[in-house]
């Protein structure tokens, strides 16, 4: 029988989509007075991989990703999403459309996780309306894809920034809690 131990906290990732570039301050903004210090931003790239959003939010989206310096108990992905949702929401102006896209997820040593409010056999069910999933998993010194990625999340870009956020990750557990606990990251 294995023995149970409380898991090390992971670090939140939020990725943004949007037309309105503008937009990403100011979430940034409001997500920074709730997580805390963001401690990484990436370049926006085009959000051009897949046409999803395009009838809600219309062409020539953006995308942008960041991650945060406090470290948070995995479980906190629920509320955050339902958070999330809300400034969604919020910024819509009233319409039934989004203006943003907000998605919470987090990184750990072994895995890349992403919060949702759609089920589907890759996801499971963790409560209040919301489901998880792992997008990426780490094997052979880089994240890697499964069948199921999105496909931006796919890109070589993108993988190389989540293996930038997961080195940074790396460094605070073992700075906090040194080299000999990081086999329950993995």
């Amino acid at each position: 029988m294995g023995k149970i131990v409380k898991p090390l906290p992971v670090k939140l990732i939020v990725g943004l989509i949007t037309k309105n570039p503008t937009l990403f301050q100011k979430v940034q903004e409001v997500l920074s007075k709730k997580f805390g210090k963001i401690d990484f931003v990436s370049p926006v790239f085009d959000f051009n991989k897949t046409d999803y959003y395009e009838k809600e939010m219309g062409k020539d989206l953006k995308r942008l990703f960041l991650s945060f310096q406090n470290l948070i108990p995995a479980q906190r992905l629920v509320k955050i999403k339902i958070f999330t949702n809300r400034i969604e929401k919020r910024l819509s102006k009233n319409s039934s459309l989004r203006s943003i896209n907000i998605d919470p997820g987090y990184i750990s040593l072994s895995k890349l996780v992403l919060a949702t409010t759609k089920n589907f056999a890759h996801r499971i069910y963790v409560g209040h309306g919301i489901f998880e999933e792992i997008t990426l998993y780490f094997k052979e010194a880089t994240f890697q894809p499964g069948d199921w990625t999105y496909p931006d999340y796919r890109s070589r870009d993108h993988v190389a920034l989540f293996n930038e956020i997961r080195q940074k990750y790396y460094q605070q557990i073992e700075k906090k809690y040194g080299l000999s606990q990081l086999y329950r990251c993995v």
